[in-house]
């Protein structure tokens, strides 16, 4: 009889590890959330919005099928 009781510990341990990634994805949005304060956003002087890069090349060309 020691099927029932691997199938409890295996449905434990999917439990545990979802409830792990929940918790540590609410923990890093808390953490992100304090940094902004709310209302409207900085303008940024001098921002040029999208640039391709030698880094974004490189990702674009690894990403071709």
């Amino acid at each position: 009889m020691k099927s029932p009781q691997s199938k409890l510990s295996r449905r434990n341990f999917l439990f545990a590890a979802g409830a792990g990634s929940v918790a540590a994805t609410a923990a890093l949005l808390a953490a992100k959330g304090g940094d902004q304060p709310a209302g409207k956003p900085e303008k940024t002087v001098g921002s040029q919005g999208y640039r391709l890069t030698e880094h974004i090349r490189n990702y674009y060309r690894t990403t071709k099928v």
